[in-house]
């Protein structure tokens, strides 16, 4: 399915041109009818020569209606322009199309309506003139006229086209549904439509509402009239809820993929075409999706504004936004999101510095310069964003920017060598300290940091090696002195402890690493494992438990342990046979040669 929205002046005949290429007139309201006005957005579909299905998002032409307008059109990636042959540009031509440019929109169509009125030529030369500058560019115009039905095999092929060149919506991607419009159907409940620009819906899914974080439970789902259990982006799609009534939500709400979208109070925005920056008013109204909030508006310098909302949206980075003049009535500028998660300006300076750092940012949401701006963030808080994330987190589920991590770990290395020096008598620097001075959000961030030559110590960040209890270093001297002439054959447990080794002693010199335990009662030097690989590599390989046995001069109680060990660092390699070679030796087996 594709969706097109229409725009244009009122009563340049949109919702009849739509009525004459589907058979469905988009009025809803008998008040509409009665008036032959357009209050609303209305809805119709119909299927393209190709086979793709085409829905309509007609909105109203009049000046008094443009927010309805906006919300019509605000997620809708195409606009079926419309202007009349017999009046040509008008007023509200000119706001539609500014407020389609500063949206963003890049696909559309042109339709000369009327054109049994009035030679079609000139308005539709004016009406190109005019598009071209706007981010439609150069598009095709066919003239029609819906009384008389010329045309409109052409404008059916045009649409075809059209429709050929939209971009598939992302269905994997998390569901924003903003709605459009809200109703009660008796025996069903609450009813919610709107357009689908991204995700899928599944008859029984869990979303919340963006108003209130609410679960709702999606109990049916139709698409251009036919109940179906799953509907993909992009789609016109109504949403039946279980458990939400219609004083709870309605245009201008999302629904949402649950955990997906931070509420979004303050945010950057580029501001493009129209008013500049600074000459903005302080108060305005913001259009984005199908919402309309009032919005205080703070410029920062050059480009950038931050705009204060009155209540959360799930924006993301890159979204596009109207900011419109309700008084005056008449579009002020575009806007783009480049941060829906800004920081707070409270020092002398921070709006400038705040532009000059959002100076290269274009609103496409990239990882690095993300990163590189925000120097430490949640990876939830960055794909809620809308974020692709593909770097390691540093500690939990927090990403840090390479250059600020590096800067970290070399700011605590200095930290704890003055704390020592300022206070010889402690160990080292308390964490809780390491991390305040250091201006990190959790411990684990200062845990990470840790590498050699710093390290953890009950609480605290010190440096330089661990210092053994006098007991165990005298042990660890009386076990070198022993296995100095045969370093491979371990004391037993009788005679580790005649060599000071109690079980505690044991524990503290095995986590210092001033011996290697292999298994119980199983110890030697730390610097057996590479021994054993010098006079294993002279064996021929393969060898045996045995042959290596006596080529350590040792047992089997230490030899298997030991191979195990080398097993295990990649020392030697055991083969299906049991037997073993030496990883880094390339002697081959003897052979023997037949008398």
């Amino acid at each position: 399915m594709r969706v097109i929205a229409t725009a244009g002046h009122v009563d340049h005949g949109k919702s009849t041109l739509i009525h004459a290429l589907t058979g469905n007139h988009p009025d809803r309201l008998a008040e509409e009818r009665r008036r032959g006005l357009t209050i609303d957005l209305g809805f119709a579909w119909t299927d393209l020569p190709s086979g793709e299905r085409l829905a309509f998002v007609d909105v109203p032409g009049h000046e008094r209606f443009v927010p309805t307008m906006l919300a019509g059109v605000g997620p809708v990636p195409a606009v079926l322009f419309v202007v009349a042959a017999d009046e040509g540009w008008k007023p509200q031509s000119a706001e539609h199309l500014a407020a389609v440019d500063a949206l963003g929109v890049r696909h559309g169509l042109l339709a000369v309506t009327r054109c049994d009125l009035a030679d079609p030529g000139p308005a539709t030369a004016q009406a190109r003139d005019r598009i071209r500058s706007s981010t439609l560019g150069g598009v095709e115009a066919v003239a029609v006229s819906a009384r008389t039905g010329a045309g409109l095999a052409e404008l059916r092929a045009a649409l075809g086209r059209l429709a050929a060149r939209l971009p598939d919506g992302d269905a994997d991607s998390p569901v924003r549904l903003w709605i459009d419009r809200s109703f009660t159907v008796r025996g069903s409940g609450l009813v919610v439509t709107g357009t689908l620009g991204a995700g899928r819906i599944r008859r029984g899914d869990v979303l919340v509402t963006a108003r209130t974080g609410r679960p709702v439970r999606v109990r049916g789902l139709q698409a251009l009239g036919e109940k179906t259990d799953l509907v993909r982006a992009t789609a016109r799609v109504a949403v039946n809820l279980r458990d939400l009534d219609k004083e709870s939500t309605g245009r201008g709400d999302a629904l949402l993929t649950p955990d997906s979208f931070l509420p979004c109070l303050r945010c950057d925005v580029r501001v493009h075409g129209g008013t500049p920056a600074a000459a903005l008013p302080r108060t305005a109204v913001a259009h984005i999706g199908s919402a309309a909030v009032p919005v205080r508006v703070r410029p920062l310098g050059g480009d950038i504004v931050r705009l204060t909302l009155p209540a959360p949206l799930p924006l993301r980075i890159g979204d596009r936004a109207v900011l419109r003049d309700p008084g005056l009535r008449r579009v002020l500028a575009g806007l783009k999101v480049l941060d829906p998660q800004p920081p707070e300006l409270r020092l002398r300076g921070s709006a400038a510095r705040r532009a000059a750092d959002l100076g290269d940012a274009r609103g496409t949401p990239g990882e690095a310069a993300e990163l590189r701006r925000r120097l430490l963030v949640r990876r939830g808080e960055l794909t809620a964003m809308g974020v692709a994330v593909h770097t390691t987190p540093v500690a939990g589920d927090w990403l840090a920017d390479p250059a600020h991590w590096a800067a970290l770990s070399a700011r605590l290395a200095e930290l704890v060598t003055a704390y020592r020096s300022q206070r010889p008598t402690e160990e080292g620097m308390p964490v809780e300290a390491a991390r305040h001075r250091l201006g990190l959000p959790a411990v684990s961030l200062v845990e990470a940091l840790v590498t050699p030559p710093l390290r953890m110590s009950r609480g605290r960040v010190t440096t330089g090696p661990a210092a053994l209890p006098a007991a165990v270093a005298d042990a660890v001297h009386r076990l070198t002195t022993e296995l100095a002439r045969r370093p491979f054959a371990a004391p037993h447990a009788q005679q580790l402890a005649e060599l000071g080794f109690g079980r505690r002693e044991l524990a503290t010199a095995v986590r210092h690493g001033a011996v290697l335990r292999l298994a119980e009662h199983v110890v030697l030097l730390p610097d057996a494992p590479r021994l054993a690989a010098d006079r294993l590599s002279e064996l021929d390989q393969p060898f045996t438990v045995g042959t290596a046995s006596r080529a350590l001069d040792t047992t089997r109680r230490v030899t298997v342990p030991l191979l195990e060990h080398c097993d295990g660092q990649g020392i030697t390699q055991l083969l299906p046979d049991k037997r073993r070679r030496c990883a880094s030796c390339s002697r081959p087996a003897p052979v023997t040669t037949p008398p």
